[in-house]
C-alpha cells in the first residue's frame, strides 16, 4: 500500500514524501489511516485527492484533504488509536479474509479484556521490536452484528506492535480455556514468559486516528461524511 500511495502522489504532482501515523502488519486492513506531509505545490485540495484516486483502486482513496494546523504531526499528534478486531462465530465463507473465525462467547471474550484497561508495562504483549515501556488502553467495547460477526473495540494511547492480536488472542484463549488466568495476569503485571496466542492478521482494522481538538485538522462531522469510509460492516461484498 505504502508504494501505491507513493506513486500515486507523485502521479498527482507532489514532491514530497507522505508520513504515516503508524504502520499496520501485513495483511491487516485500515478503514481511516492519516497522512500528512509538507506540500511546497501550489494545489486545490479537493482536486488533489480527486486526482490522486484517479490513480488507486476501488478499495484504497483519499477521503479527505485539508491543511493541517502549524506543528501537527499525524503520528506525534495523535492522542488515541482505535482498532477493531473482527471475530466470526459461525461459517461466512465471504468473511474468510476479514475476520477470524472460532467458537466463542462473546461476551466473555470481552470479559477476559477487561483486566488490561489501564496502564500497564505489555512487554508480554507486544513483539519485542517495540520499545518497552508504559502503554495505556483507555477502553474495549463490543459490538455483535448480523451472521456471527463480532467487533471488538479497542481505545488507546499507543500500540506496540502485535499488541492488539496478542491481546485478543489472549482473551480468546481464556474465553476457550485454551489459556489459564493466573498465567495471563503474571504475564500482565510480573511481566512473567509464557506463550502467548497472536490472532491472526486477517481480523484487524486500523478504525481511526485520534487527535486533540486544537490540533485536529478534520470536525468531527467532517469524519462522519467522509466520503468512501464506512461507518460499519459489512467492508466486504458478498451475495
Amino acid at each position: 500500500m505504502q508504494d501505491t500511495l507513493a506513486l500515486a502522489f507523485r502521479q498527482a504532482g507532489l514532491s514530497r514524501t507522505a508520513v504515516p501515523s503508524g504502520r499496520t502488519d501485513l495483511g491487516v486492513h485500515a478503514r481511516m489511516q492519516v497522512l500528512s506531509m509538507r506540500v511546497v505545490e501550489r494545489h486545490d485540495d479537493q482536486e488533489l485527492a480527486r486526482r490522486m484516486n484517479e490513480k488507486l483502486s476501488q478499495d484504497l482513496g483519499i477521503a479527505l484533504v485539508k491543511p493541517a494546523p502549524p506543528h501537527f504531526h499525524c503520528a506525534w499528534s495523535a492522542s488515541a488509536k482505535v482498532y477493531r478486531y473482527r471475530l466470526l462465530t459461525r461459517d461466512a465463507p465471504h468473511w474468510d479474509s476479514h475476520a477470524w473465525r472460532v467458537d466463542v462467547v462473546p461476551s466473555q471474550v470481552r470479559a477476559a479484556l477487561e483486566p488490561f484497561i489501564g496502564t500497564h508495562d505489555f512487554y508480554r504483549f507486544h513483539d519485542n521490536s517495540s520499545a518497552r515501556q508504559p502503554r495505556t488502553l483507555h477502553a474495549v467495547n463490543l459490538y455483535e452484528r448480523d451472521g456471527g460477526l463480532v467487533e471488538l473495540e479497542l481505545v488507546g494511547a499507543g500500540f506496540a506492535r502485535y499488541m492488539v492480536r496478542y491481546l485478543v488472542g489472549a482473551a480468546v484463549g481464556l474465553s476457550r480455556g485454551e489459556l489459564e488466568e493466573s498465567t495471563v495476569h503474571a504475564g500482565l503485571h510480573q511481566q512473567v514468559r509464557f506463550r502467548g496466542i497472536k490472532a491472526p492478521a486477517q481480523g484487524l482494522v486500523l478504525w481511526e486516528v485520534r487527535y486533540p481538538p486544537e490540533l485536529d485538522p478534520f470536525t468531527a462531522e467532517e469524519r462522519r461524511l467522509a466520503a468512501g469510509v464506512p461507518a460499519t460492516p459489512p467492508f466486504v461484498e458478498h451475495a
